[in-house]
């Protein structure tokens, strides 16, 4: 199986990894509008810890995707 090493964009090689955290990063802010939107995020205590964990969890689910072990 080929691993990607690196992402070629253009003439700019980009890590996976990077891509996986900006992945990251927009399926958990969509995430959080989604709760607020629907008062979801008032039974958490601290919402933005939750959006922190939502990121990390979805960029390491995208880097799984991305770069499978």
């Amino acid at each position: 199986m080929f691993i990607p090493h690196e992402i070629y964009i253009g003439e700019v090689f980009i890590p996976p990894m990077l891509v996986a955290g900006i992945l990251g990063v927009i399926t958990a802010s969509i995430t959080a509008k989604i709760f607020n939107k629907y008062h979801l995020s008032k039974h958490f205590f601290y919402p933005p810890l939750v959006v922190v964990a939502l990121m990390v969890v979805y960029t390491i689910v995208f880097g799984w995707l991305i770069i499978p072990f």
